[in-house]
Order: structure tokens, then sequence, then C-alpha cells
């Protein structure tokens, strides 16, 4: 529709503007200006928009709610900043096009910037971060450190990558706040992705228990909770002591999960499920507070009250330390 009327303004209004009214020849060509300019910029309109839908028609043929995604994140990712670039390198060609149109407005053009060096300079050192982050743009397409719904951990925040834009990307926090990040910071600074390679994950689970805690049985209960659960993925199972020291221990259980929210979950169930089947069958299992008590002798060779912790005197007043005979 706008190609069909940018035409007609370029090539019949002119002609019939001059031979059938006469119009004057600064008119006529005003208008085939004009038309011509409506010309440039529809096929750039209608180009890009062609390029923008067949774009979109492939990403929505991608299967980005399939459990194991990586291929069709892989591809989304590269093909909606691809998308984003071509709408902008669309819309500056077409506005270069049309302004080569209007006569005089190249030389002046040039005259500006020959004569405006430190005015350039100082837009280039204002530009930087746009273009810093554009350049980020292009390296997340192809190299890819972050793909669209993976499992990132930001500034100490846990979350998807919900869209990745031309020079920001939105993070989907596991409580629904958003976290907006500068696509230069992923090329820059250190993040965590735990779907890089797969959307596999091994969680962690720790236990502080007493030492008479059961350790082989609550390794053969792990095997046994892990098997009755959909959320393990049958691949990583492991139970182990990491630490010793002082009135207890700290085992440790491992358990794999298909996608990090079902490893999330698979820990929450194994962590409530170990914890109840310890209060049942071993309480002894859970940490203890321990005290050593002494008997002490009179000088008669009666037996004393026990000096334990219970007869310690640091829950006293200080008065009361100082006359013992206070109540």
């Amino acid at each position: 529709m706008l190609f069909a009327l940018a035409a007609v303004v370029a090539l019949a209004v002119p002609k019939f503007l001059g031979e059938r009214l006469g119009a004057p020849d600064a008119l006529d060509s005003a208008l085939t200006v004009i038309g011509r300019i409506l010309i440039a910029i529809a096929i750039g309109w209608t180009v890009t928009t062609i390029i923008d839908a067949l774009i979109k028609r492939r990403m929505a043929r991608l299967d980005l709610e399939a459990e194991d995604n990586l291929a069709a994140r892989k591809m989304a990712t590269r093909l909606d900043v691809i998308r984003r670039i071509v709408v902008v390198i669309g819309a500056f060609i077409t506005l270069a096009a049309a302004l080569t149109i209007i006569p005089g407005v190249r030389q002046i053009g040039v005259s500006l910037f020959a004569s405006a060096g430190i005015a350039g300079i100082a837009l280039g050192l204002a530009a930087r971060p746009v273009l810093s982050n554009l350049i980020a743009g292009l390296q997340i397409a192809f190299t890819q450190p972050i793909r669209l719904d993976d499992a990132v951990v930001v500034e100490n925040e846990w979350g998807w990558i919900e869209e990745i834009g031309l020079f920001y990307v939105v993070i989907k926090i596991w409580d629904w706040r958003r976290l907006v990040v500068p696509l230069s910071y992923f090329i820059e600074k250190p993040f965590q992705n735990w779907t890089r390679k797969s959307a596999s994950i091994i969680g962690v689970v720790t236990w502080t228990v007493d030492y008479r805690a059961p350790v082989k049985a609550m390794r053969a209960k792990l095997e046994e909770i892990c098997a009755s659960t959909p959320l393990w993925d049958k691949d990583v199972v492991n139970f182990q002591v990491v630490e010793a020291a002082g009135n207890s221990i700290t085992v440790r259980a491992l358990a794999s999960a298909r996608t990090s929210p079902r490893a999330w979950d698979l820990r929450c169930y194994i962590r409530e499920e170990m914890i109840c089947w310890l209060q049942a069958e071993f309480p002894e299992a859970l940490p203890h507070v321990r005290a050593e008590t002494t008997i002490r002798r009179s000088q008669d060779g009666e037996t004393a009250a026990p000096m334990g912790v219970e007869e310690h005197d640091f829950t006293r007043d200080d008065s009361l330390n100082k006359n013992p005979g206070a109540k």
C-alpha cells in the first residue's frame, strides 16, 4: 500500500500537475523528490518487515517447552538477536537512502562533519556504552555465553534469561522480579550459567548430624528416596561425610535432575524426607549438645554436689557472683 502510494506520488502526480494544470517546475520537482523518498522508505520497510516476519516464523517453530530444549534455545537466541539487528540496520539504511535523494543534504552533512571534529569525538565518547552493548550483542548471538531460558546466577540472584535485547538482558528472578543487566556485563564480568552445556544439574543437600548417625543406613535411605520420586533423573546419587569437627559431623547428598527447577524441588524433597526418617528411626542421630560433669569431694570424704554446666555462674547477675549468699 505504501509502495503504491509512493509510486503514484513520484510518477503520476508530477506528470498530471505539469501537463494538465501547468504547475510550476519547483512544485513538480518537490513532488518528485517526495515521491522518491516515499519509494525508498516503502522498499526499506517492506524488505525489513519481510525478513522480520520470516525470522519470527522460524522462531515460532522451535519447541522451547521441551524438557531438553538446549538446541532450540541456542537457535532462538541467535535468531532473536539477529532479528533485532536486522531491524535497526534496515531502518538506518532506509533513512540514509531517503536522505541521499534530497539535493544538497549529502554536501551539508560532509561540511558539518568536516567542521565539527571535536564534536564528533565527543559524540563518539558519549555513544561508547551504546556501541559496546551493540557489539556485545553480536558476540552473544554467535558465541552464546547465555541463551534464552538459561538458568543463571547474576549479582547473587538466581533466575532465567527472559529476554535478550539489543542493549540489555532481562532476567526473570525466581520470585518473579526482573533484573535488567547491560549486554556488556556478560562479556566483561563472570557469572554462573547452570544450563550452558545441558539442562541437567546436580543438586546438593547437607545435614549436620550427631556422631551416632547411621551413615550407611542414610546412604541406603537416600537411594530409596531418590527412587521414589520422578524428580530424580536416575543419573547421579551419592552420599558422603564431608566434615567431622566439634560435636557433630556434616554429611552431603548429591542427586541429579533434568532441569534446575526440578533439582531445587528434589533437594527440598530429599532434605524433608531424610529429616522425617531420622526423627522416627534414629532420633539419637540428630544434633546433641554435650556437657561434661565432674564429681568433687569434700575434705571429710562426703560427696558434694556435682559441678556441671547446670551450676555454672555464666547466667547469673554480677551482683550475685560477688555475693554467693544473695538470692
